[in-house]
């Protein structure tokens, strides 16, 4: 499996417009951060968890040039501003692609981008997607790749972590159900929402997601959608020895 972090932001991205504090003006690269999104490799199948405002930028800075499928965690903006980029796919691709959300994500999606839906002038075409309702804890398969969606709260929102093998990623999230723990046994990797140090109503701030953390206990953790108000170089030096903050463009192979 190789994982390449696309963006590892909170939903203002980081420098934030018209933020002068010392990681938006920053010149370290770890502090630039586009709206959070992965791109996943499992045996030459593609797979992006999101689509975000700066989607085509990404997939053409990383090189991402095949998508068999989309894994969406829920319907916030910063999650699929992006997803009528998909329609470059499907032309290299000469395929629909499926887009796998649950009930609430896939209305959402119907609603925002309702043109894809409708028998409307094309001009330089419309995303052909195939949207596929999940439901938690109930496994999946994209091709021969079998994946488990597990519910954790965002504020009062249902938002979709996905399992693949012993691969999670959790983002956008403040409780874990109990019943989501039975699902996070023999992680090798996590990746996990940790937005800021300060306590915050809708995800995890830093502390919680360290604890949360040690308590599933996987090898390694990954934290994402981080906001401005954590400097890369100066909150890494303070986590525990298996665990650090994702940033744009890091490659992880396992």
């Amino acid at each position: 499996m190789k994982i390449i972090f696309l963006g590892t932001g909170t939903s203002h991205g980081v420098p934030i417009v018209g933020c002068s504090c010392r990681v938006c003006t920053s010149t370290d690269h770890k502090n630039f951060r586009n709206r959070s999104s992965i791109h996943i490799d499992v045996s030459n199948h593609s797979i992006v968890i999101d689509t975000p405002a700066e989607f085509r930028l990404t997939t053409l800075k990383y090189k991402i040039k095949k998508i068999d499928a989309v894994l969406l965690t829920h319907c916030h903006s910063d999650h699929i501003a992006g997803l009528d980029d998909i329609r470059r796919y499907n032309e290299l691709q000469n395929s629909k692609i499926s887009i796998y959300g649950n009930e609430r994500t896939l209305k959402e999606v119907k609603s925002r981008f309702a043109y894809i839906f409708k028998k409307t002038q094309e001009g330089g075409g419309k995303p052909k997607l195939i949207l596929k309702k999940i439901k938690p804890y109930c496994e999946f398969k994209t091709g021969n790749l079998k994946i488990i969606p597990i519910l954790v709260k965002h504020g009062s929102l249902d938002v979709m972590s996905y399992r693949i093998n012993n691969f999670v990623y959790m983002t956008d999230v403040s409780y874990i159900p109990q019943k989501s723990f039975e699902y996070l046994k023999d992680i090798k990797v996590l990746v996990l929402d940790a937005l800021r140090k300060e306590k915050h109503p809708t995800h995890f701030n830093l502390s919680q997601a360290i604890e949360t953390a040690k308590k599933i206990n996987p090898e390694k953790v990954y934290f994402t959608h981080i906001s401005h108000r954590l400097d890369h170089s100066s909150t890494e030096k303070k986590l525990p020895v298996n665990m650090q903050l994702a940033y744009d463009g890091l490659e992880v192979s396992f």
